[in-house]
């Protein structure tokens, strides 16, 4: 539903065009120095700012409504809200009539039975994710990991060093294009993750796919070690610690971290809203017609997705290395 985690818990709400998004973080530890700057800072690597990113621009300041008091979290649940302030409903309302391809207009419309807000595709949009940025944020305040994340390939192009080039060319043709982003966690410790239903890689996976326009998970070598035979493939341990000479498995074992770097690769899909003309099916004609979707919208997507997609990382975390520390002697 909208609820994610056990110790660690967060509870999603909110929609792109409403008054405001937010997130119950129920679960922190009392006494966590919260640090407000952190939160502003990661919030701050989610905006538009570069090319190929949406011309909607929000203040996004997040309001901790409750939970901390002089600095520190109190240990009752905390609230964090984040006020919507650049809307153009008026933008969406031929999408009711014909659907986007790629996009969850339709589906909506038949679960919700026309009752969902369908601005700026409502609860499904990737405006939300802002709330799970902040929320993740503070998951990070409770782990002693190192956390980052870079983008690997966008669309055919693998030189980052390129990438206003080629993306301008994308924006250009009124399309989009998707990417590879890698998320990488590092000073992990052994057993974080709880077989068989909450394994690590198993809990990564699904709340990568929570996120919109995700498409694809691997975890270290992925799809990749389809290559390597088992002798290359195995990574063979060089300390009582557990380090191993390669990380082809990406730190876990058995469902389990096992020490090494915990490395995540993600494939984000193009953005369906595009600004390009699309043959789509018109429910008021019933009849395919030509479509001129408008609006504010990424051209490429996975720009500025890495934040999300680390700090959802840091959310699992938070839940199963609380699990952890509960049944630790």
């Amino acid at each position: 539903m909208n609820s994610y985690g056990t110790l660690f818990k967060i509870t999603l709400y909110g929609e792109s065009h409403q008054e405001a998004i937010g997130v119950v973080v129920d679960g922190m530890p009392a006494g966590i120095n919260i640090n407000e700057e952190l939160i502003a800072q990661d919030i701050e690597k989610r905006k538009p700012k570069d090319i190929g990113t949406t011309p909607r621009k929000e203040v996004d300041h997040v309001h901790i409504l409750s939970g901390v008091f002089n600095g520190f979290s109190t240990g009752s649940p905390i609230h964090l809200m984040i006020k919507n302030e650049n809307i153009k409903s008026s933008d969406y309302s031929h999408l009711k009539k014909q659907p986007r391809p790629g996009h969850a207009d339709f589906v909506s419309q038949v679960k919700y039975q026309g009752f969902q807000d369908y601005r700026g595709g409502g609860r499904f949009s990737g405006r939300l994710t802002a709330a799970l940025v902040a929320a993740g944020s503070l998951a990070k305040m409770i782990l002693p990991f190192k956390f980052s994340n870079k983008l690997l390939q966008v669309g055919t192009l693998k030189d980052m060093n390129r990438l206003d080039e080629y993306l301008q060319d994308i924006v250009e043709k009124g399309d989009s294009v998707g990417g590879i982003v890698e998320v990488r966690v590092s000073n992990m410790i052994v057993g974080l993750g709880e077989p068989f239903f909450h394994k690590l890689d198993a809990e990564i996976g699904k709340m990568m796919l929570s996120i919109p326009a995700v498409k694809g998970v691997s975890i270290g070598d992925g799809f990749d070690g389809i290559e390597l035979l088992g002798s290359e493939f195995n990574d063979v341990m060089t300390n009582q610690e557990g380090k191993t000479l390669t990380n082809h498995s990406g730190g876990t074992s058995g469902g389990l971290s096992n020490g090494n770097d915990l490395v995540i690769k993600v494939f984000v899909k193009p953005t369906s809203s595009i600004q390009k003309e699309q043959q789509t099916f018109d429910f008021e004609k019933g009849e395919v017609d030509a479509l001129k979707i408008g609006g504010r919208h990424d051209a490429c997507i996975a720009r500025r997705i890495g934040i999300v997609l680390e700090n959802t990382v840091a959310i699992v975390l938070a839940d199963l290395y609380l699990i952890n520390k509960a049944y630790q002697k």
